[in-house]
């Protein structure tokens, strides 16, 4: 009996947390995103000299600046 007593408050507690973490989660869902979005401008400014230096191709760019920012 105090087995389950004891899994039970371990589901409650478990299923509070789930519910009260969901505004951090989306806080660092938008924060990615946002770090995606200012990553992808910046390499869209780079030149052919810069992609060259950090070995990154012409349609590694262009592949990488097609994606949606949620990708």
């Amino acid at each position: 009996m105090e087995r389950t007593l004891s899994s039970d408050l371990f589901y409650q507690h478990s299923a509070a947390s789930h519910q009260a973490a969901w505004p951090l989660r989306l806080i660092a869902t938008l924060s990615l995103w946002q770090r995606r979005i200012v990553s992808r401008r910046q390499l869209a400014r780079l030149d052919a000299r810069l992609l060259a230096d950090a070995g990154i191709s012409e349609n590694q760019r262009h592949a990488e600046l097609s994606k949606p920012f949620w990708r």
